[in-house]
């Protein structure tokens, strides 16, 4: 995008939006570039969109563009501490759907204190790679499962887009889980991009309060240090209790937070 401050008198009748490609919109006021509109499916299927225009104009006329044009519904994702980027999207018919903490997560087990973590007694880490492709799509089934008849699975991160079986494990190299002779009792992901995020967490209903979450944590988070990541991210929905107390029982506070807004 042209960098150079958009002039304070843009016109609306002078804003021409043009669809340049399948998902993305452009804002052109004399053949200037001066505002981008972004949509995709994640991978839990929702339309995301986004839209960078510095100018109300171009931001409003590139919102009602891709409105008219993409089916409902449609969601955004904001920095909380962005008031601008926030009103502009309540103006566009946009309300906030949840809030979601990010935190920076130190790896070192002497910063977190999890340097003796073990799982409870019968319980083993398998390590991420090594699980039974079987075994870690049963837990994941069953504790989708559980979650979707409480809380729903909408309060959790969006993540995993089920294929046509059902199948909601994408790469099974990313889990570790924890395991007991026949069954699996809980899982960690963990994806590496330009720096570690803690994707999910989660454990069966009937094995919670053992310390597994914590030992899972543990386990990924020793292995991230030995692998030379001094820090990995993490992102927890506001009404996740359980998710925010293991946070902050290793000393973790949320470094910011993200609101999701849907229309």
């Amino acid at each position: 995008m042209n960098t150079k401050p958009f002039k304070s008198g843009l016109s609306e009748n002078a804003v021409v939006i043009t669809r340049v490609a399948d998902g993305q919109w452009h804002a052109l006021d004399d053949d200037l570039v001066v505002g981008r509109g972004y949509a995709a499916h994640r991978p839990d299927g929702r339309l995301f969109v986004s839209v960078d225009a510095w100018h109300d104009t171009a931001f409003g006329r590139l919102a009602e563009a891709m409105l008219a044009e993409l089916p409902a519904p449609l969601h955004t994702v904001v920095d909380e501490a962005d008031a601008e980027s926030t009103a502009r999207w309540r103006r566009a018919g946009f309300t906030v759907r949840r809030r979601e903490w990010e935190y920076d997560v130190p790896t070192d087990p002497r910063v977190t204190g999890l340097v003796d973590v073990l799982p409870p007694p019968g319980v083993t880490i398998v390590p991420a790679g090594q699980a039974d492709e079987g075994l870690l799509r049963a837990v994941d089934r069953a504790i989708r499962d559980e979650v979707e008849a409480t809380v729903g699975w909408s309060s959790m991160p969006a993540e995993v887009l089920p294929r046509p079986d059902g199948d909601t494990i994408v790469d099974p190299s990313k889990y570790a889980v924890a395991a007991t002779p026949d069954r699996y009792l809980g899982l960690i992901r963990v994806v590496t991009v330009r720096r570690p995020r803690i994707g999910l967490v989660a454990v069966r209903a009937d094995e919670r309060r053992r310390g597994i979450g914590r030992a899972l944590l543990a386990h990924a988070l020793g292995t991230l240090h030995r692998s030379g990541f001094a820090v990995a991210s993490a992102e927890v929905h506001e009404s996740n209790q359980a998710a925010s107390a293991l946070a902050e029982g290793i000393g973790v506070r949320p470094v910011s937070s993200n609101l999701e807004l849907v229309r």
